[in-house]
């Protein structure tokens, strides 16, 4: 009997994005499966192309003599339940989120590579570290008796559990899975940030030995590859990794957990621009697996679902050992008029100077990388900007002037080359400076910078977080990576520089972003016997944002934020979709954004633009987008589906267009 294979192609293009049928010839007959990779003739010219089998079938739907044969399999997966399931959930992908069908199976579905042969360093990094908590607390206790009285039950309503730093929510993430796990199904912890994959994998270690293992973005293909097959073989029950990991193809996953559900670093950059939580979710409800999520600042859309009860809503008000640090603002407005033009002010000068004599550990964090910000005249108000990007260029201690973007770089000049002045020079701080400033302040300190510089080599993130947790360094610098659920029992300091960064961007969540960094920094102090003490230094400082993070009050500032956005129709209380076309022709790229807008029309259905993007301009290539907002989400999946179709039907548009929702 003849069989037929209905194949994606591996190309990235709207008018292709359908399936095309093959004949499976016999000696593939056993190979060709579900999700098989699979090499095939394509086109008038008979190139061999590659593509993912999606369906099998016994009959053709095309004349028998225009059917190709599959040439090679090069991946072939078993034909079972993970494979499906996966399958389905890139079709959900494609259809909630858009692109092509053949970039959704890109995400769900592992690349073969050569499979390394010998352990590596990275391999043998988990050990026992003999520091399981035996007690938990009456909070953690009560969820934890919870979650299995609604698991044994079938209830599987997602959970949000609400703790504050340091409540102990990874000690009741490992308990619930230990109970999963237990029943003969597997788990999926995702965590938002690679720094954190060794530090919570030894901690699972410690419960579930060699049956753990972990993704990151640094790992091989190959590397990947192993781990993946591991967890659909069997051999593993645990999975632990960024957002990549949801997609662990284990053969009855009983539990996914989204650790900090909160950061940003869930949502996916590429297309398809997929929502983690919403993924997660829908996953869930193809397996039957229960869906839990963790924060201390939960995203303002998590939390309105659980007020509105669609998720059950747990809480963890209490640290397990410590108290919440005591946190002070310091208006630096104020202390430039008192004489201070240093970047630390006078009480966090102080602070730090008390806790090294005390040999205790100091954290700063400083959500900018690079020696100095912007370059900019004093005179005449030139900056120096990207020729290929509409970004200024960043200032890096080599005299380097550096695009964060395209990685175009250019000497700095000693006078402004637009109006011959001196008085030209870096705005604001960056990391590297900070650390400069330091070792002037005090010579004698050792110091640790942890930013996109000093961690583009595999292990690096391992090597400081170790180095800085053996008390190697006195006092660790970065970006956001540092103030991500770590865990270092003598950081008795926090010093936030320049909180109000990240407050002035041209983004609705701009206030939600600050409070979120500014409490998740704020909770890396006092987290064991010693007091924590937290400085926050702003030129803000009556800044909801900053008031209330300084507080503490997460309840404060949802009140606070969703009434902002109720009242000016930005998500959860509107849905809204941003479309953004890509093109060198800067011409064409308007021409075709104005098409795209002009054919939004429906009851219920507002559009706004179009205009430049925020960057309007990367590495040569114009970006261009409008928004559309609506109570109903299906409305806008409809609207994105007839752009989609006015992209493929236009043969004169050479561009990309992207699709987000929600942001």
């Amino acid at each position: 009997m003849k069989r037929y294979a209905d194949v994606i192609v591996e190309i990235s293009h709207e008018k292709l994005d359908r399936t095309f049928q093959y004949r499976i010839p016999e000696k593939l007959a056993d190979e060709v499966k579900l999700g098989s990779r699979v090499t095939a003739p394509f086109g008038n010219g008979g190139r061999l192309i590659s593509g993912y089998v999606v369906g099998i079938s016994d009959k053709s739907v095309i004349e028998e003599e225009k059917i190709k044969d599959i040439m090679e399999v090069t991946f072939s997966e078993e034909s079972e339940r993970s494979t499906d399931v996966l399958l389905e959930l890139a079709a959900w992908m494609k259809e909630r989120y858009g692109g092509t069908m053949i970039n959704a199976l890109r995400c769900v579905l592992p690349i073969k590579a050569p499979v390394r042969k010998t352990k590596t360093k990275d391999d043998i990094i988990l050990e026992k570290t003999g520091t399981r908590i035996t007690g938990l607390s009456p909070g953690q206790t009560e969820i934890i008796n919870t979650f299995k009285r609604s698991y044994e039950s079938g209830d599987r309503t997602p959970m949000l559990i609400f703790g504050v730093t340091g409540s102990g929510k990874t000690e009741v993430y490992i308990d619930m899975i230990e109970e999963v796990v237990k029943s003969g199904k597997q788990a999926i912890m995702l965590i938002p940030e690679i720094a954190l994959t060794r530090q919570t994998a030894m901690r699972f270690y410690d419960r579930f030995g060699d049956r753990v293992s972990y993704l990151h973005s640094r790992l091989s293909k190959g590397e990947r590859y192993d781990r993946f097959q591991k967890a659909k073989n069997g051999q593993i029950d645990v999975m632990i990794g960024p957002r990549s990991a949801l997609f662990t193809p284990f053969p009855d996953p009983g539990i996914v957990v989204m650790d900090e559900e909160h950061d940003n670093s869930y949502r996916s950059e590429s297309m398809p621009k997929y929502n983690t939580r919403e993924t997660a979710e829908k996953l869930c409800s193809l397996t039957g697996a229960a869906f839990v999520m963790g924060s201390a600042t939960p995203s303002i859309d998590a939390f309105c679902l659980a007020q509105s009860g669609k998720y059950r809503l747990l809480r963890l008000p209490e640290r397990v050992s410590g108290r919440l640090p005591k946190v002070v603002i310091k208006d630096m407005r104020q202390e430039l008029q008192n004489g201070n033009r240093s970047m630390f002010s006078e009480e966090l000068k102080n602070l730090m100077e008390d806790r090294l004599k005390k040999h205790e550990q100091i954290m700063l964090f400083l959500n900018r990388r690079g020696y100095a910000g912007f370059v900019s005249c004093r005179k005449c108000g030139f900056v120096y900007k990207c020729p290929h990007c509409d970004v200024s260029l960043i200032h890096h201690r080599n005299g380097k002037l550096i695009c964060h973007y395209c990685g175009h770089e250019e000497e700095m000049k000693k006078t402004c080359p637009s109006c011959g002045s001196k008085y030209i020079g870096g705005m604001r701080a960056g990391t590297e400076q900070v650390e400069s400033k330091l070792t002037e302040l005090f010579p004698k300190v050792r110091v640790l910078r942890m930013d996109m510089d000093t961690t583009r080599k595999k292990g690096d993130y391992e090597r400081i977080l170790k180095a800085f947790s053996e008390h190697k360094a006195d006092i660790l610098i970065g970006t956001q990576m540092i103030v991500k659920g770590h865990d270092f029992a003598d950081v008795t300091l926090v010093g936030i520089l320049a909180a109000d960064l990240s407050l002035h961007i041209s983004d609705f969540r701009a206030g939600e972003r600050t409070f979120e960094l500014l409490t998740q920094a704020a909770g890396r102090a006092g987290r064991a016997k010693d007091d924590g003490m937290v400085v926050i230094q702003t030129y803000d400082p009556e800044n909801p944002a900053v008031k209330l993070a300084a507080a503490q009050d997460y309840e404060g500032f949802y009140s606070e934020e969703a009434s902002y956005r109720q009242l000016c129709g930005y998500p959860p209380f509107m849905h809204m979709m941003t479309v953004t076309v890509l093109d060198e022709d800067r011409q064409s790229a308007e021409d075709f954004i104005q098409k795209c807008a002009d054919a939004v029309k429906g009851e219920g259905i507002f559009a706004v633009g179009p205009a430049d993007a925020v960057i309007s301009k990367i590495k040569d290539v114009y970006r261009k987008c409008f928004f559309v907002k609506s109570m109903d989400h299906d409305k806008l999946i409809s609207v994105k589906d007839e752009i989609e179709k006015i992209k493929e039907d236009d043969e004169n548009f050479k561009g990309r267009m992207e699709i987000d929702f929600n942001v």
